[in-house]
C-alpha cells in the first residue's frame, strides 16, 4: 500500500490565545508553556462535511485520481452533526464517487486504524484506490468555560489517497479498555421506558493520566514497528506524532533520543484536531517538498479508549 496523494482543509476562523483570554482565566503564556499552542482554527459557519470534501478533493487532485475511480472510502470521525447517515456516505455524494464507504471512531488514533483497515482491503480485495478522510470538530465536545480542555482543540480535515504498493512496512494497533482518563457521554432521546440515570456533558480529560498513557503507548508502538522491520530509531527520517501537546511530543522524542528536526509539528497553528492531525501534518510536509523519495516515516497516534497505533512506511511519492 502506497500513499499517492494528500490534502487538508481548515475552517476560516482563527482563534488566538489572546482571544481566549478575553473570556477565560488564561493567557498566551499559560497556554503556550503547557501545550505549545498559539492559535487554532474553529468551525463557525462551515459544516464538517464541507471541510471533509475540500480535503478529499485536494488529495484526489494531488494523486491524479478521479473520484469515480475510488474503490472504497474510509472516514475517521468522532463527532459531527449527523448521527446517521455516515460522514463517509455524505462525502461520497459530494465528491461524485460511487464506491462503498464506512466510518470509524478510533478517536485521535483513527488515521492509523484507517490505514490498517485499508491495508487489509488491499490484501483481501481486488481494488486499486482507497480514500481515507479524517474530519473532526472536537471543539464541539468541550465546555468553553473550562480552560484545561477548551484551549487544546481545533477543527479540521486531512485526507490521503492510497494505491497498491509496498510502502507500508509495518502497522501496530493497541487498545486497553480505560475510558476514565478521557471520555464524553451524551444523553440519548427519551423513551417512556427509561428509568436509569443517563449522564450528559462535555469532554472529561484527566491530563496527567492521558499524558502518561500517550507517552507509554506511543513509545511501545514505535518500538514494535521499528523492531519488526529490523531498524533503529536513527534509520527513521521523520516521526509524525499526533499533535496533542508539545510536551507529549518532546517527551517521546527525548525517550527515543532523536533530534528535534525529526519531529515536525504544527500544533502551534492548529491545536489538537483529533484524528485529522497526522494527515494534516503529512499534507503540509508533502506540499512543502520536505519529504524525499525513500524517506522512512513513523506515524504514531493515541486517544480515548485508550487506543493507539503506529505505522512505519517509506515515502515514494515524487
Amino acid at each position: 500500500m502506497n500513499i499517492i496523494g494528500t490534502g487538508c482543509a481548515h475552517p476560516s476562523l482563527t482563534v488566538t490565545n489572546e482571544m481566549l483570554s478575553g473570556f477565560l482565566d488564561t493567557s498566551d503564556e499559560w497556554i503556550t508553556t503547557r501545550t505549545g499552542i498559539k492559535k487554532r482554527q474553529l468551525i463557525s459557519d462551515e459544516r464538517l462535511e464541507d471541510l471533509a470534501t475540500e480535503a478529499a478533493t485536494k488529495a484526489l487532485e494531488n494523486a491524479g485520481v478521479a473520484a469515480e475511480d475510488l474503490d472504497y472510502i474510509i472516514c475517521s470521525n468522532v463527532i459531527n452533526e449527523y448521527i446517521t447517515p455516515s460522514l463517509s456516505c455524505i462525502l461520497q455524494g459530494k465528491i461524485g464517487a460511487n464506491s462503498p464507504c464506512v466510518d470509524l471512531n478510533g478517536a485521535c488514533a483513527g488515521f492509523i486504524y484507517a490505514l490498517d483497515i485499508a491495508n487489509s482491503f488491499f490484501k483481501s480485495k481486488d481494488i486499486k484506490n482507497i480514500l481515507i478522510v479524517c474530519a473532526e470538530e472536537p471543539t464541539r465536545m468541550v465546555d468553553w468555560n473550562q480552560r484545561n480542555t477548551c484551549v487544546l482543540f481545533g477543527d479540521g480535515a486531512g485526507a490521503v489517497v492510497l494505491s497498491r504498493g509496498e510502502d507500508v512496512m509495518a502497522i501496530k494497533l493497541t487498545a486497553v479498555s480505560k475510558p476514565e482518563p478521557l471520555y464524553q457521554m451524551r444523553k440519548l432521546e427519551h423513551t417512556p421506558f427509561i428509568n436509569k440515570e443517563e449522564p450528559d456533558g462535555p469532554l472529561v480529560m484527566k491530563g496527567q493520566d492521558v499524558f502518561k498513557l500517550a507517552v507509554e503507548s506511543s513509545k511501545n508502538d514505535i518500538n514494535s514497528v521499528i523492531d519488526e522491520c529490523d531498524l533503529s530509531y536513527n534509520d527513521v527520517n521523520y516521526y509524525l506524532l499526533h499533535q496533542a501537546n508539545i510536551r507529549i511530543i518532546d517527551t517521546i522524542r527525548n525517550t527515543l533520543q532523536q533530534d528535534e528536526s525529526k519531529f515536525p509539528h504544527n500544533i502551534e497553528k492548529y491545536g489538537n484536531t483529533s484524528s485529522a492531525s497526522i494527515p494534516i501534518l503529512l499534507d503540509e510536509l508533502n506540499r512543502d517538498k520536505k519529504l524525499k523519495k525513500g524517506d522512512k516515516l513513523v506515524l504514531s497516534a493515541f486517544g480515548a479508549g485508550f487506543v493507539a497505533g503506529a505505522c512505519l512506511l517509506k515515502w515514494s511519492k515524487e
